[in-house]
């Protein structure tokens, strides 16, 4: 797997880009000093400390006492356990913590970047109560699946457009042509999201709770399961 994609999910553990590479190269290479880690890292004897030295107060790296001190990497599930308990921990004192939240807005709101946008849908998704219809391409629908059969687990009526056989258990399925990288979205008749999900920080969806657009959405959808119906047939996955 290239060394780049490590870094960005290690990233999103706390870490800069530099310290990733460091981190995984004292993964690579076991205890190392700070020179031996700038050497083989290329990175700058000063960044080089100062990037072990954060990786250490992260938890992700040991120094080991000597002259000189070495530093051994933690082991990357050790180091992931670690930080998930702490953020579980935060979560919980912030909910129980928290004003009271004002109400939602219902007008138009802007999700940008592939990471926010996947956020946002599993928000969504944990969230319904009644109904989920979800279009979108199978290689995304693949990406939630997790997700979407926890909420038809729940009961949640689970309606999938897509263009590949997900064979999700309890969800109602309509196969159509390939479709292009966007989603659409309904949770509960009651808020949408729709727009692209290449995969990418530059992807944009707009999310609304405002009735007009919501029922236009609705009748949108409508018209292409009605749409498919005529030529395809549906597919309903029954447990």
């Amino acid at each position: 797997m290239e060394e780049a994609y490590i870094a960005e999910r290690l990233m999103e553990f706390g870490m800069t880009r530099q310290e990733a590479s460091i981190y995984i190269c004292l993964y690579r290479n076991g205890e190392l000093t700070g020179y031996e880690a700038a050497k083989l890292t290329g990175i700058s004897r000063s960044n080089v400390y100062g990037g072990l030295s954060r990786l250490v107060d992260i938890g992700a790296a040991y120094r080991i006492e000597g002259n000189p001190s070495k530093y051994v990497a933690v082991q990357v599930e050790d180091f992931c356990k670690s930080k998930i308990r702490v953020l579980i921990e935060g979560k919980t004192f912030l909910v129980e913590n928290m004003p009271v939240m004002a109400e939602e807005s219902d007008g138009y709101i802007t999700v940008e970047g592939a990471a926010n946008i996947r956020s946002k849908i599993f928000a969504m998704l944990e969230r319904a109560a009644q109904r989920i219809y979800i279009s979108a391409p199978g290689s995304f629908i693949e990406e939630i699946r997790l997700e979407l059969e926890k909420a038809a687990v729940r009961g949640i009526k689970l309606v999938v457009i897509t263009d590949q056989d997900m064979g999700i258990k309890n969800a109602i399925q309509y196969l159509t042509e390939q479709k292009e990288k966007q989603i659409r979205l309904i949770i509960d008749s009651v808020y949408v999201l729709t727009g692209d999900i290449r995969g990418t920080r530059t992807d944009t969806c707009l999310y609304s709770g405002q009735k007009n657009f919501v029922n236009v959405f609705k009748e949108a959808l409508s018209n292409e399961i009605k749409l498919i119906e005529w030529t395809k047939g549906e597919k309903s996955n029954e447990s």
